[in-house]
């Protein structure tokens, strides 16, 4: 127990039915920021509650209860962390249940049966999880909020068994149980009338499958506004399709305008744009740390803050800046002083295919408990170009290429190339030597590549572990499970015994 990395078993602070003994100490300095920052998270939840609305919203809405288990979704994502890497998660993670909060406020606010502000919903344009938020950067009297990002993606993130009833509803009412569980919650929740009716419109775009593609049908009818469905090529490496994309942009734009009275303000979007582009930079700087012998902002440091500031953030709030360069400076103190992330680096990984949101906190555990430095994810690996501030006919094409980069498609509908090459290419650039290659039992888009992936892995001396789970549900395949995975294959296989032997067998079914 102490200062240093991997001083504490972690794996004995799980104990029965409470979720943990006590909080994991760090030494007395990380202890207490630590202390200080979990206090912070329950101060920003408490001032959310302590609006009528959300408080109206909190008794309503079945889902609101997932939130209880927000300061603990943290602790787990920072399980084991020192200095830098601790303070760098902190700084994404509690943003981002800042950030939260603000969505589910609009949301309360507007809704009929929380807050009812009606002028403040005929200014609220409704997209559903996946779409980017560019396209709003021209409309700054609007305001875009993510429709399922705090009523389903978030809460199967924070709790593990947070949408499993919206699953249960869909099927009950006919949804064939092998759909993906990500479409089947969110139509679930519609039919269980668990959705805020707000906006003046709304955009949906062709996901990730068809099964996403029929939720977001049957789904417009539950909200009775005008739909836009934003169809962007899925080929996205195509030249042939750039044109249709930036059409289809276009058109979205116009159905935007018409639904709501504004017009698109160019300066605004390209102003937004330039803060879009400033984040990239930045990006690419934590990557190129991640390809050095001292990479810092790794595994869950970049998996799910990626996410926001790239899709949801866009460019339009600054505060998404001003936290990235934050985390730039810590990332660059850690480097400069060669601060380990684990106390020995056995492996050095890339992570591919859709992760399992009822386990985000996975890379933290493969590092802890194996030495495995997630180095990067594949949803985190989207865009990292620099847009146009100043062309309008470039600022279409390149709208389009966002929306067809965006997460939960970028690699795993966009082709060989981009699916498959791109890992090789990747691998070799971060100088990793290891795989995890997550497979979602209820994905049809990349199960056509598994034995490509085996064969080219063996070709290039590359440890390939399959790590399975059933995204949004853990009955199919839970934790426990994608961990005894990996513990057969690095023990069976490479021979090797783990840095923490805790880790490798403990309870973690509750959620605090």
């Amino acid at each position: 127990m102490g200062r240093k990395i991997n001083s504490e078993k972690l794996g004995s602070l799980y104990y029965g039915k409470r979720t943990k003994k006590r909080r994991e100490w760090r030494g007395a300095a990380d202890t207490w920021y630590d202390y200080t920052r979990w206090l912070k998270n329950w101060s920003v939840m408490a001032k959310f509650m302590a609006k009528p609305a959300n408080l109206k919203g909190f008794f309503r809405y079945r889902w609101m209860g997932n939130y209880l288990a927000v300061p603990d979704f943290v602790d787990r994502h920072t399980e084991g962390l020192r200095g830098p890497q601790l303070r760098i998660a902190h700084q994404e993670f509690d943003f981002i249940v800042e950030h939260v909060c603000d969505t589910i406020s609009d949301l309360f606010r507007a809704d009929p049966k929380c807050g009812n502000d009606e002028e403040f919903s005929k200014k609220l344009v409704v997209f559903d999880e996946n779409m980017m938020s560019q396209i709003m950067n021209g409309f700054p009297n609007l305001k875009m909020v993510c429709r399922e990002i705090p009523i389903v993606y978030t809460p199967s993130t924070v709790a593990q068994d947070g949408v499993l009833h919206y699953i249960d509803v869909a099927e009950e009412f006919g949804l064939p149980s092998d759909v993906c569980p990500m479409p089947a919650a969110e139509l679930g929740c519609a039919i269980d009338d668990d959705y805020p009716l707000v906006g003046v419109c709304a955009v949906n775009c062709n996901t990730t499958c068809d099964g996403s593609l029929m939720g977001n049908g049957v789904e417009a009818r539950r909200f009775n506004i005008p739909s836009f469905q934003l169809a962007v090529p899925i080929r996205h490496m195509q030249q042939s399709v750039q044109e249709y994309g930036a059409e289809e942009v276009a058109n979205c734009i116009r159905f935007i305008e018409e639904q709501t009275g504004e017009t698109f303000d160019w300066d605004h979007y390209f102003k937004c744009m330039e803060t879009f582009n400033e984040e990239t930079k930045l990006f690419r700087e934590w990557l190129d740390i991640s390809k050095t012998n001292h990479p810092q902002v790794i595994g869950n440091n970049v998996a799910l803050y990626r996410d926001a500031y790239y899709q949801v953030g866009g460019g339009r709030d600054p505060r998404f800046l001003e936290n990235d360069q934050k985390i730039t400076q810590l990332a660059y103190k850690g480097y400069e002083k060669k601060v380990p992330c684990v106390s020995e680096v056995r492996h050095r990984a890339v992570l591919w295919g859709v992760q399992a949101q009822y386990y985000t906190a996975f890379p933290i555990w493969l590092q802890n408990c194996w030495g495995i430095l997630p180095l990067i994810d594949m949803l985190s690996l989207t865009s990292t170009e620099l847009y146009s501030t100043t062309d309008k006919q470039q600022a279409l094409y390149d709208m389009a290429d966002l929306y067809m980069k965006m997460n939960m498609r970028n690699r795993s509908n966009g082709g060989y190339e981009v699916g498959v090459d791109d890992l090789w290419r990747f691998c070799e650039e971060f100088h990793a030597d290891m795989v995890i290659m997550y497979e979602h039992i209820g994905c049809k888009a990349m199960a056509g590549y598994h034995g490509i992936f085996e064969e080219q892995a063996k070709e290039r001396g590359l440890h390939l572990i399959w790590v399975t789970h059933g995204l949004m549900d853990p009955r199919k395949a839970g934790r426990k499970d994608m961990r005894d995975e990996v513990n057969r294959y690095m023990r069976t296989v490479l021979r090797e015994e783990p840095l923490d032997e805790s880790l490798e067998e403990f309870q973690d079914e509750n959620n605090w």
